[in-house]
């Protein structure tokens, strides 16, 4: 089959021909339609993970997918059980076996899959489970509700997109960071203010418009250090979620401030649910970026460089990719 990997940390993606892997008790082979590219594809080669797991090269990249069931192996007492035909989508990224989404074929756990709607493609599902699964637990980590003012600073991607829309779906007052060129579209997705950080810094900006402070913040870009600017804004016992890792939990408690890490974790219940969103009109996903799997390394720098305003998604099957 065809793949798309990398050989050690820091080399550059390369397609492969690998044998199709075998699904094992509680896995499920899955024919992949389609691919989501996201940021922490190319984080992963750069070695994000490195300190925490072993890594089995050569790795295939990618970890959100959609396309039809092969196979699958015994389930667990828990896991939902998958039969040959079945459309499905889900994360597939395991490093300490070298899998991922970018190939012809992948192995997921069943308990990262969903069934996917007869109406929504292949294309829609692959950009759904981590943009998605993220955006939901971002918005429900802030604890946020009806009226409060959040922030959602690194709007202008698929994860910020999806936040500002849940977000202000439950009544909650969104500010958007973002480039002049995604402003319009981040309002009409919902966000009642947007802020251009290209004219100057975000948490002045927002600290002229909302001097009492604010509720909350979805940090999808700032780094350890820049946070605390961002931070700043919060009125007491105000909450801040890092989808980077920078909050020091102990260092914001003491401030009198309510601070997680939190990162993309696709149950079946939450796929399900974002799904159900898709289709009823209430979560749009922008796709602005398709190409075939050979492409996928050119992809990946796209989003490296800022590029990126919505979903990128990698066309494996043609025939497939946006059949519903």
């Amino acid at each position: 089959m065809r793949a798309v990997v990398v050989t050690d940390f820091h080399t550059e993606p390369s397609l492969a021909d690998l044998p199709v892997p075998e699904p094992g008790p509680g896995e499920v082979l899955v024919k992949i339609a389609a691919a989501g590219v996201n940021p922490f594809d190319w984080k992963v080669v750069e070695g994000a993970m490195r300190d925490a797991v072993d890594h089995l090269f050569p790795l295939v990249l990618g970890s959100d997918g959609a396309g039809t069931v092969i196979s699958a192996g015994e389930p667990g007492l828990t896991d939902p059980r998958f039969e040959p035909g079945e459309r499905v989508f889900g994360q597939f990224m395991d490093v300490q076996r070298g899998r991922g989404s970018y190939a012809e074929y992948a192995i997921a756990p069943a308990a990262k899959l969903a069934r996917l709607p007869d109406k929504l493609d292949f294309a829609t599902a692959a950009a759904l489970p981590t943009a998605g699964a993220a955006a939901h637990d971002f918005v429900e980590g802030t604890g946020a509700g009806p009226g409060q003012c959040l922030l959602v600073n690194g709007a202008s991607g698929g994860v910020g997109q999806a936040a500002v829309q849940l977000a202000a779906g439950q009544g909650i007052r969104v500010i958007a960071t973002t480039d002049p060129d995604t402003a319009a579209l981040l309002r009409e997705l919902g966000a009642a203010e947007t802020v251009d950080f290209t004219a100057g810094p975000t948490d002045e900006q927002v600290r002229e418009a909302h001097p009492d402070g604010i509720d909350a913040v979805i940090d999808l870009v700032s780094t350890a250090v820049e946070i605390d600017a961002i931070a700043s804004l919060l009125k007491p016992n105000g909450a801040i979620v890092s989808a980077n890792g920078a909050v020091d939990l102990e260092r914001f408690a003491a401030r009198g401030l309510r601070g997680s890490n939190l990162y993309a974790n696709a149950r079946p219940a939450t796929l399900a649910s974002l799904a159900e969103s898709v289709q009823r009109g209430q979560l749009r996903l922008r796709i602005d970026h398709e190409v075939p799997l050979e492409e996928a390394a050119a992809a990946l720098d796209r989003i490296k460089a800022g590029r990126s305003r919505g979903k990128t998604v990698l066309v494996v099957d043609a025939d497939q990719g946006r059949q519903m």
